[in-house]
């Protein structure tokens, strides 16, 4: 069985947790990088979500396209 999708608002406030903004504040096509997100951050992202089912996603996924509009689509399909 697989394990179900992360959801775009869950998604969206981890990632805004470890920014120290409000998740609205984010811009689905804005880098991350650019906005202060870092690889450590990036790593404990990817091992938070593994723990709740992604558990094929790896670091490069989120580091080659640091977006939130990307990162979603692809959490998205890790459930299904």
């Amino acid at each position: 069985m697989n394990a179900p999708a992360l959801s775009a608002d869950r998604i969206r406030a981890d990632v805004a947790g470890l920014l120290g903004c409000d998740p609205a504040d984010i811009d689905a096509s804005e880098n991350l990088f650019d906005r202060g997100l870092d690889s450590v951050r990036v790593m404990s992202l990817v091992e938070r979500w593994r723990a709740e089912g992604a558990t094929s996603l790896e670091f490069p996924d989120l580091a080659e396209r640091p977006e939130l509009g990307h990162w979603t689509a692809i959490l998205g399909k890790e459930g299904t």
